[in-house]
């Protein structure tokens, strides 16, 4: 949630910053960068959360928190990466997807020793 809040934060700095006025999403190139990554970072986040907390209740508690970790750090570097360039979301965008697959293996491995396997 802190990391959404800081997202959108960055998002009002940049329409004050620019003169960007609500319900506005385009004008100075960087705005559009930054309102970008908050939105793609919002649109992962609930796939995000039903991942971790699969993986968390059906394989391992520590090693869903360590990918829920590593995934908010990758998308933080995502999202400064994007600000600045639009190339600089390209390596932290992978890693958060490989991340995101690696949840989903971990909570389907999880889910199926839990349900085949009593």
């Amino acid at each position: 949630v802190l990391f959404l809040a800081y997202f959108a934060m960055q998002v009002i700095y940049a329409r004050r910053k620019y003169k960007i006025s609500p319900p506005e999403t385009t004008g100075h190139p960087e705005f559009e960068r930054i309102f970008r990554a908050q939105a793609n970072c919002s649109e992962y986040f609930p796939i995000f959360l039903s991942l971790l907390w699969v993986a968390g209740i059906f394989f391992h508690q520590d090693v869903a928190a360590a990918c829920g970790l590593l995934y908010l750090y990758t998308r933080l570097k995502y999202f400064q990466g994007y600000a600045m360039a639009a190339q600089g979301r390209l390596a932290p965008l992978h890693a958060s997807a490989r991340l995101l697959w690696l949840l989903l293996g971990l909570a389907l491995a999880g889910l199926l020793a839990h349900f085949l396997w009593p």
